[in-house]
């Protein structure tokens, strides 16, 4: 005989694993029952008696002590009779036992009553008693394998006070907290039951919280709709207690609603219901019948209907084990657990200098062309500053005049400078050149921000001076010093009436005033509506407002010529600069909108297909133009004449440049999107009025009856030079995902063509020497360009779950596609708690479920895993940056960008 030393599964009761080797009686084989039961005190009666069966086959039986009962774990053969012969032959009798063994479990059972299981209650049928044993098997082995590490693991996937409800770590301050709570809601001293949610922080969660609330209060043994702060207080220990059991057994206790220790097929569907109401997931609540039974399905293989604790914390436990079952598409692999210590320095002064050459490495072209810039105002503004500081206007108007001329000299410069930055065809070009490894063109709006702001500084030196200096100091001077300069103004003193109507003084006026609206309507306050004002002036708010308002600043130029070919102290020609300043740069954005005219014309475009899209989203696909190139990060502008024949809108091409159609997404924003998804999904016989034009109008349908779209582009954009890194970290938030679906579905045809490349050369080298020139032929795609990107994280943050739908197709094609594993794609959903807490447990357990059978996500139905809450993206760094150490790497959030080399 032998036996093994005991071993405990846990605190709550004792348990011990008894092993004995002994023979198998006869009696066992027929079936005959004991009429008598036995207590724990048979045990060495029992043992004794199969000793003296020296003859029969052994077996080895696992017996579990616990308390006054035994539990059967399981029947074996004993190795020691297993023999062999010398020429390495099993035994024969060895199948025997093997079959006699199957069912020694339950044949023991029926000799020995006394034998039961905690996990069922007695019965006599044979085939339950195999089903139970299975499941008393499984439950040791889960003990067994139950390690400290996996507890930890799993302690963090199940937290009721997380981020969400608790800002701080501290338990004291988070109690004072929620004490400070109770005293404003509670009534008499009692806190109700509907307010336990708001009381404990889970404002948005109130139906989660009142499950919580029952579960702790059924552990009372009574049914309460009120408590006390004492009991408040206790509840809350039991809440934020730091062991996993505990929290593991509140979170049962909220599914078992009937207290038998067994949670039930329904119990668990109304747990998901209940999580995603939490979460405001419409769609998983819809198909929380078919989630619970996949549980069921998984920790219930028995099919006994029920479920037990142990079960739900080997689910927990083996969280991990079903995240990465599947290929690693979306989940994050071995770089999330990597230790990233190595990255952190240590040294206080290597750390700073690091972010200081980070910071350099991010903004010096940024810092190159405004220090450029500034130098050249200050270079301006000296130089005529010190020339009319040696004229004899200097003397009757003194340091006033001085100021106001150099401020209208940085005046002309910035006139001329904030048209470049919107001649978009110019800036696509010159993308492509060598200039944009020093001129940041990514920031060309923020350039001509920054512009706009110098004008209205210089607009209030030189406007200001001149009205509130030069001019009365002008009226009031002496006759000695006006004679200085009463040649420039005929040798008459003018006065200040004659000032401000001359035609140097209406344009001026006129300017400021055109500046002031357009300035004015160009704030994000106006432009984005936040301004709220009473009709009919809340009109003076909005883009459209933006938009027209910025179109009077071609008055502006016309008046600025005017302005400064008419002035008081300078007649030569040669003295009259402000041809010089604006003309170039102003012929050339007439002529950049003349090509946007004609091209718009030409780029008439056929609707292929409209889809109306979750989440106020609509896509167009559109015949691509003959000639129409561009590059997968680019954007057109789009005009509908059937709304507006002035309004034109940009937005990301997601279509890549391989496809024979153009496609976009566009979001329902404003008026004008609205408008269009009108245009484009409501079907009209006749003309009718929708927005700010008629359908019947002649030019506005096209010949089949369709409303006509114009497209003008492509132009540059921050995202078109992914070709030239090794690898891209593509940050999308919402609809800015846009460009990088452009990204995404270039690099899969570009792996389509490798692919068919490779093919091709493979059945080529086979093909016989008759058809050798086969090979020498032209290939499709031999002629492509090499290109240097190798991989791709994309990583999408989106608030809405139905955002998902919008670009599924691609999706599926990177699953199905990209079998090297160079795309990764992560998708991120900032509704649903953060992963680890209590609410959002559930709906993790039957996402990894259900990706690890199935291999789709439940809330993108697709491939693609979705993550809840949102990055911590200094993980993700790191994680890239240590995965290629030695790549060049693109990375881009929206519309913005920054490199690392």
């Amino acid at each position: 005989m032998k036996s093994s030393p005991p071993s405990f599964g846990g605190s709550s009761s004792r348990l011990s694993n008894y092993s004995r080797t002994f023979d198998l009686p006869d009696d066992l084989d027929s079936g005959a029952s004991s009429d008598c039961e036995l207590g724990g005190a048979m045990l060495p009666i029992f043992l004794n008696d199969l000793r003296r069966n020296n003859q029969q086959d052994l077996v080895e039986v696992t017996l579990e002590l616990d308390n006054d009962s035994i539990v059967v774990c399981s029947v074996k053969p004993n190795p020691t009779s297993v023999t062999s012969d010398p020429g390495g032959e099993v035994d024969g009798d060895v199948t025997g036992i093997l079959q006699r063994s199957l069912s020694a479990t339950s044949r023991i059972r029926r000799k020995f009553g006394w034998l039961k299981s905690r996990s069922s209650r007695t019965t006599s049928s044979e085939i339950e008693d195999k089903t139970i044993s299975a499941r008393d098997a499984r439950k040791i082995r889960a003990k067994l394998q139950r390690t400290r590490s996996g507890a930890q693991r799993a302690l963090k996937g199940l937290r009721f006070i997380s981020k969400t409800t608790g800002a701080s770590n501290d338990a004291n301050e988070l109690w004072r907290r929620v004490e400070s709570r109770f005293d404003s809601l509670a009534k008499d001293g009692l806190l109700a039951r509907e307010d336990f949610g708001e009381c404990i922080g889970m404002v948005d969660s109130k139906e989660f919280a009142v499950c919580i609330f029952d579960a702790l209060a059924r552990r009372k043994r009574r049914r309460i709709s009120k408590i006390s702060k004492e009991e408040l207080h206790e509840f809350w220990l039991q809440i934020t207690d730091q062991s996993f059991d505990a929290r593991l057994q509140i979170f049962f206790d909220m599914v078992d609603s009937n207290e038998d220790g067994r949670i039930t097929r329904e119990e668990v569907q109304e747990l998901i219901m209940l999580s995603a109401s939490a979460n405001k997931l419409s769609k998983l609540k819809e198909q929380a019948e078919e989630y619970a039974s996949l549980i069921m399905e998984e920790l219930d293989p028995e099919n006994l209907g029920f479920i037990e604790l142990w079960q739900v914390e080997t689910l927990l436990l083996q969280r991990d084990t079903y995240m990465n079952y599947s290929r690693p598409l979306s989940t994050t692999s071995g770089g999330w657990s990597q230790n990233f210590s190595s990255f952190r320095s240590q040294n206080v002064v290597r750390r700073l200098s690091f972010k200081l050459w980070c910071l350099i490495l991010e903004n010096w072209q940024r810092v190159l062309i405004l220090m450029l810039w500034m130098m050249t105002m200050a270079c301006l503004f000296a130089w005529k500053f010190y020339q009319y500081k040696n004229r004899a206007a200097f003397q009757v108007m003194g340091y006033c005049v001085c100021t106001a001329k150099g401020a209208a000299e940085t005046l002309k410069l910035n006139m001329a400078l904030i048209l470049l930055p919107v001649c978009r065809n110019t800036l696509t070009w010159l993308r492509s050149t060598r200039a944009r490894s020093f001129i940041p063109f990514d920031d060309n709006i923020n350039f001509h921000k920054i512009i706009a702001s110098a004008i209205a500084i210089g607009v209030i030196l030189h406007a200001g001076n001149h009205l509130l200096c030069d001019f009365p100091r002008l009226i009031y001077s002496s006759p000695e010093k006006f004679s200085l300069i009463a040649s420039d103004f005929h040798n008459k003193k003018p006065t200040y009436e004659y000032l401000l109507t001359s035609v140097e003084g209406v344009t001026g006026i006129a300017m400021v005033v055109l500046m002031v609206i357009a300035f004015t309507l160009a704030t994000s306050q106006f432009r984005r509506n936040v301004v709220k004002l009473p009709a009919p002036f809340n009109r003076l708010t909005g883009f459209n407002a933006f938009w027209y308002s910025h179109h009077l600043l071609g008055l502006v130029y016309v008046l600025l010529l005017v302005h400064g070919t008419f002035l008081f102290l300078a007649h030569n020609w040669s003295q009259k600069t402000t041809w010089l300043y604006v003309s170039a740069p102003l012929l050339l954005y007439v002529a950049e909108r003349s090509v946007r005219t004609c091209r718009s014309e030409h780029y008439s475009v056929k609707i292929l297909k409209v889809s109306v899209l979750p989440g106020n989203v609509f896509s167009l696909i559109m015949s691509k133009p003959q000639g129409f190139k561009y590059k997968s990060g680019q954007y057109i502008f789009l005009q509908c004449p059937a709304i507006s024949s002035f309004e034109w809108h940009p937005f990301s091409i997601t279509s890549a440049p391989g496809d024979d159609y153009l496609s976009v997404h566009i979001r329902i924003v404003g008026d004008w999107t609205q408008e269009l998804k009108k245009v484009f999904t409501e079907v009209n016989d006749s003309p009718s009025v929708i927005g700010r034009a008629m359908f019947g109008q002649l030019g506005h349908v096209d010949q089949r009856g369709q409303p006509k779209l114009c497209v003008d582009g492509p132009y540059g954009a921050p995202a078109q030079d992914y070709q030239n890194y090794d690898v891209l970290l593509l940050v999308g938030l919402g609809i800015g995902a846009t460009p990088f679906i452009s990204i995404l579905r270039d690099l899969l045809n570009n792996t389509r063509a490798a692919d068919y490349q490779t093919d091709y050369t493979e059945t080529s080298r086979s093909d016989d020497s008759s058809n050798s020139c086969a090979s020498s032929t032209v290939t499709p795609g031999s002629k492509r360009k090499t290109h240097r990107t190798t991989n791709a994280h994309f990583y999408w943050v989106t608030r809405e779950p139905g955002s998902f739908e919008w670009f599924k197709g691609v999706m599926d094609d990177v699953a199905d596609m990209d079998h090297k594993g160079q795309i990764e794609l992560h998708n991120y959903l900032t509704s649903v708690y953060e992963e680890g807490d209590a609410r959002s447990t559930l709906i993790t357990m039957v996402q990894a479920l259900n990706h690890a059978k199935h291999g789709v996500d439940i809330l993108s139905g697709t491939r693609v895993r979705t993550h809840f809450a949102r990055p911590n993206w200094k993980e993700v760094f790191t994680k890239v940056a240590k995965k290629h150490p030695f790549a060049t790497e693109y990375s881009i959030a929206g519309c913005q960008c920054w490199q690392r080399s």
